[in-house]
């Protein structure tokens, strides 16, 4: 028997009422909004009823003095309705922007703590989608959506009910075009719906393939690769385009018959109303009244099918938004230690770790480092040296066994303790827009401008960013553009030094900076390293030489333990490894 297929939901309630959640700290503007909302639709159609009482019994029985008081009534309605409306459209679109802003505060801040797997899994600019296009869309709740629509379908309701007690016949009659408008807006509000989406989806592409390629556009220039990644570009826009289109061709279809469908009914009122007047059944007054009611209510009608899409457009925006609040794979603190010091003695017991599934790249990894010690870990590029490094300060979660900093399991730290003592300086440095100050301190107001200049004169640094426009204030641009390599190494030091780990992480690469710049790195790892535990990737002679052990790993397996001379009086893997990838190098 086929499986069947699950039952798309027309409107998903319980979605809507987890959107509202976020308006209860708001809830009495809601309130107020509701309320201008029914007034706004008791209000509507008293004006058109007072014009029909003028005519047939005031101008008519020529009562000049009711006139002026029923203008002048009419005009104090007028401008309570325009003020009533100001403040409804200004409240909805207040709550709008305020649910807005408490939402994608709670997106950042969940984005901020999920695990670095699924930034592994998740392209950059989907999730910039997510936290920025996609809650804009609820905001269209409030001010374009359910409130609005209430407040049509309310005024819809009130005029036919005023309509009904005046002449249900004549109002029988106008409505004889309602099926058909029915049947036209349902076809709008299908395609402008099945447009929406694909506008939605093609935008979170944009996004994506705009935002990688612009960050990897060095790549994209030096292999030549502009004419091809210019044409995927066109191709994704080119889809954009096509699903505005479409959404563009459903409304100059739909208007325009809405206001055949208004002078087909407006037709059939004059005509109904003549052979009333005729036959004295009628009057100018409630002709007046009904072209006036129609009006009225064709206002709403028109626009009520766009904002049921401008709804379900903040719907699924909403649901994808839940998909990341909702989001498992976030980094947990469930811990509770937090000690004022520590040691730095880091222990591995048989660890097993994979990024997906059961696809291990480290496997039953076991070592021990004293407080004090400086390890080194060597191995070909794959064999699991970042995914060790990765593990310490629970960045990733392990599969099997357990991590120890000063015999206490990591995951009964406090996640923010733990990683406060624990410095890591990676290969690849990264720097965010903004002034040298900012990024070494993070932003930390507790570190202060003179720690920061003594931490740069330890690392070497100091008479470098003095010589920088606007020194310690200098603009490094986004991800460092306007500084080397090497440069932005060094200032990775900085930022390690100035938060005083216990415990050193350094993938210590040197192979794409001078020589200059490689011996002030060499001086600033000396520097860091002492009288701390340090684990760092090895890639020069001297590291490996300075280290009191050396964990030689290969396909996420310990292969050999030990010091330098030790494990060369062994003749075995890391001897090897030791003349092709060290030995070598060094000779040239």
């Amino acid at each position: 028997m086929p499986a069947q297929k699950p039952v798309k939901k027309l409107f998903d309630f319980s979605l809507l009422r987890r959107v509202f959640r976020y308006a209860s700290p708001y809830k009495r503007k809601f309130y107020i909004s509701i309320f201008l909302a029914i007034a706004l639709a008791a209000i509507s159609p008293v004006r058109p009823w007072l014009i029909q009482l003028t005519v047939d019994k005031y101008i008519k029985g020529g009562l000049v003095n009711w006139v002026i008081i029923i203008t002048i009534i009419q005009i104090a309605l007028l401008l309570l309705e325009t003020a009533m409306r100001f403040y409804f459209s200004f409240l909805t679109a207040w709550l709008g922007q305020t649910v807005v802003k408490d939402m994608r505060t709670a997106v950042y801040k969940k984005i901020l703590h999920l695990n670095l797997g699924q930034f592994d899994k998740t392209p950059i600019g989907t999730l910039t989608t997510r936290t920025i296009n996609d809650i804009e869309s609820i905001n269209d709740i409030f001010s374009e959506g359910l409130i609005p629509i209430i407040a049509d379908l309310l005024s819809i309701f009130a005029i036919l009910g005023v309509m009904f007690f005046t002449d249900w016949k004549l109002t029988l009659i106008c409505m004889a075009v309602l099926p058909v408008l029915l049947i036209v807006t349902w076809w709008f509000k299908e395609s402008v719906n099945a447009s929406f989406q694909r506008v939605r989806n093609a935008v979170a592409q944009l996004n994506a393939f705009v935002q990688e390629h612009i960050t990897g556009m060095s790549i994209v220039q030096a292999f030549a690769a502009e004419d091809r990644e210019f044409a995927k570009f066109k191709k994704i826009n080119r889809e954009h385009r096509n699903a505005n289109i479409k959404a563009i061709f459903a409304y100059s279809v739909f208007f325009p018959f809405v206001e055949i469908i208004l002078a087909v009914a407006m037709g059939l009122m004059i005509w109904w109303s003549a052979k009333g007047a005729v036959e004295g059944q009628a009057t100018l007054g409630v002709m007046i009244a009904f072209m006036l009611y129609l009006n009225l209510l064709f206002r709403p009608l028109r626009v009520i099918a766009d904002k049921f899409n401008v709804l379900q457009m903040g719907m699924i925006a909403s649901e994808r938004i839940f998909k990341v609040l909702d989001n498992p794979d976030f980094i947990e603190k469930q811990g509770s230690y937090a000690p004022e010091t520590m040691q730095g003695k880091v222990a591995f017991h048989h660890v097993w770790f994979a990024y997906n599934d059961e696809n291990y790249v480290l496997k039953d990894i076991s070592f021990t480092i004293m407080p004090g010690e400086t390890m080194a870990l060597v191995g070909h590029t794959g064999s699991g040296k970042t995914s060790i490094i990765s593990l310490i300060n629970r960045l990733y979660h392990i599969q099997k066994g357990s991590i120890e900093v000063d015999d206490v399991n990591i995951e009964e730290y406090k996640l923010n303790i733990l990683r406060s003592k624990i410095g890591i300086v990676l290969q690849d440095v990264f720097l965010f827009s903004g002034s040298i100050y900012e990024n070494v301190t993070l932003r930390n107001e507790a570190i202060t401008r003179d720690q920061v200049i003594h931490a740069a004169k330890l690392i070497g640094m100091h008479d470098f960013i003095m010589q920088l426009p606007g020194n310690y204030d200098y603009n490094v641009m986004e991800r460092g553009s306007t500084l080397s390599l090497g440069q932005r190494q060094l200032l990775s030091f900085i930022r390690a030094l100035l938060y005083n780990p216990s415990i050193l992480i350094l993938d210590e690469a040197t192979s794409s900076v001078d020589t200059e710049s490689e011996q002030l790195i060499q001086h600033a790892i000396d520097t860091l390293i002492e009288g701390r535990t340090a684990i760092i990737i090895a890639h020069r002679l001297s590291t490996i030489r300075k280290a009191d052990k050396i964990l030689v790993l290969d396909k996420g397996e310990i292969k050999e333990v030990g010091t330098h001379s030790e494990l060369l009086t062994k003749a075995g893997f890391y001897a090897k490894l030791y003349e092709m990838q060290f030995i070598e190098p060094e000779a040239r």
